[in-house]
C-alpha cells in the first residue's frame, strides 16, 4: 500500500514555468472580460447609479442635521435617527404646503383677471408697442406671426414632452426614498464597502472618506447662504420695483437657486413676466437686475462662499460646475460641488506627495 502512493506521488508531473504562464495569462483574460463586463453593466445602468449616488451624497449631506434633531431633548427623551428623518421631512413638506398655500391664492385669482382681460389688453399693449423707440427697427407683422407659431409649438412640445416630466417626478420621488434609506441604513453599507479592504488601507479609507463626508456636510450650509443671499436681494428688489407679489417672487428665486442654471433661467422668466403685467419697465429693471446679480454671484459668491464653507479653490468650484453640468445636466450641477470636495480630498491623500510622508 505504501508502495502504492509512492508510486502515485512520484508520477504527478511538477508545475512548469509555462503552466504558472498560462495560468496568468488566463486570469488576466479572465480580469479583463470581467472589466469589461462590469463597464457595460455600469453603462446600461446609468440612470439607476446617478439615483443611487445622488441620493448617497443627500443622505451625507443631510445626517448633520438628523443628528443635530437627534440631540434635541423633552426631559429625558431624545428622537431616535427613523423618528428625527420623519421630523426633518415632516417639517419640511409643511413649511412647502403652507407657504404656498397661503401665497398662491392672490396669484391664482390675478392669473384669471389677467386671462379674462387678455382678448381687451392685447390689441392696447401692440399699440404701446408699435409707439415704443424700438418699433422702426423691428418687424412687427413678422414677430407676430412668429410669437403665434412658437406659442403652438410650445404648446404641442409641453403636450408630446408630459410622460418625460411625469418620469422626472418618479426619479425624484425613487431619489428621495433612497436618501432616507441610506441615512437609516448608510452605516451598514459603508461598513460593508470598508470590509472588502484589508485592515491597514481599511484604517486609513475610513479616515480619509471621515474627512470628505465633514467637507461635503458644509456645502448645504453654503448653498443656504447662496439662496438666501439671492431670495433676500430679490425681495428687495422687487418691493423697490413695486413688483406683484414681491415676497412669493424672493422665495420662489431663493429656492430655485439650488438648481444651477435651469433654477435661475425659470425663476428670471418666471419674475420678468409677472412684472411685465405692470409695465415694460418693471419687466427691464428685473432682468437688468438679475443681469448684475448672477455677474456678481458667479464671479465672486459663489466661489468665495463655496472656498470658506467646503474648502475649495474658486476655479476649482466653477470648473467642477462646468463639468457637472456637461456630464449630467441639471442634476450634476447640483452634485459638482460636492463631488469635487470628495475628489479633492481623495486626490491629497492617495495622490498628492506631502514632504513629511
Amino acid at each position: 500500500m505504501d508502495k502504492a502512493k509512492s508510486t502515485i506521488v512520484t508520477t504527478e508531473e511538477p508545475e512548469t514555468e509555462l503552466d504558472r504562464i498560462d495560468e496568468s495569462i488566463r486570469g488576466q483574460i479572465l480580469f479583463g472580460v470581467g472589466v469589461l463586463f462590469a463597464i457595460f453593466l455600469a453603462w446600461r445602468l446609468r440612470t439607476v447609479l446617478e439615483l443611487v449616488y445622488v441620493s448617497a451624497l443627500f443622505a451625507v449631506v443631510l445626517m448633520p442635521v438628523v443628528q443635530w434633531i437627534q440631540q434635541l431633548k423633552i426631559r429625558k427623551w431624545s428622537p431616535s435617527r427613523g423618528f428625527a428623518i420623519a421630523i426633518l421631512l415632516v417639517t419640511t413638506i409643511s413649511a412647502i404646503t403652507s407657504f404656498f398655500i397661503f401665497a398662491l391664492p392672490p396669484v391664482i385669482r390675478d392669473l384669471k383677471d389677467f386671462v379674462n382681460e387678455l382678448p381687451s389688453r392685447g390689441p392696447e399693449m401692440m399699440a404701446k408697442l408699435h409707439h415704443s423707440p424700438l418699433a422702426r427697427h423691428l418687424d412687427l407683422p413678422n414677430i407676430t406671426e412668429k410669437v403665434q407659431d412658437g406659442a403652438g409649438h410650445s404648446a404641442s412640445y409641453l403636450i408630446t414632452s408630459l410622460p418625460a416630466w411625469a418620469s422626472r417626478v418618479l426619479d425624484i420621488i425613487t431619489c428621495i426614498i433612497l436618501t432616507v434609506y441610506f441615512m437609516l441604513e448608510g452605516e451598514f453599507a459603508y461598513h460593508w464597502f470598508l470590509s472588502l479592504f484589508a485592515a491597514p488601507r481599511r484604517r486609513r479609507l475610513n479616515k480619509t472618506l471621515q474627512a470628505a463626508k465633514k467637507r461635503m456636510s458644509r456645502w448645504l450650509l453654503g448653498q443656504g447662504m447662496l439662496m438666501l443671499c439671492l431670495g433676500a436681494c430679490s425681495i428687495t428688489i422687487f418691493s423697490i420695483l413695486h413688483v406683484r407679489y414681491a415676497i412669493l417672487l424672493g422665495v420662489i428665486m431663493g429656492m430655485l437657486n439650488i438648481i444651477p442654471i435651469a433654477g435661475a433661467v425659470v425663476g428670471v422668466l418666471l419674475a420678468g413676466t409677472v412684472a411685465a403685467l405692470d409695465g415694460w419697465a418693471k419687466m427691464g429693471g428685473v432682468f437688468a437686475f438679475y443681469f448684475i446679480y448672477f455677474q456678481v454671484e458667479n464671479a465672486y459668491l459663489t466661489p468665495r462662499i463655496m472656498r470658506h464653507s467646503v474648502n475649495l479653490a474658486g476655479l476649482a468650484v466653477i470648473i467642477a460646475l462646468l463639468c457637472g453640468t456637461t456630464l449630467a445636466g441639471i442634476v450634476g450641477a447640483m452634485v459638482a460641488v460636492p463631488t469635487a470636495a470628495l475628489v479633492a480630498v481623495l486626490m491629497d491623500e492617495y495622490m498628492v506627495v506631502h514632504p513629511w510622508d
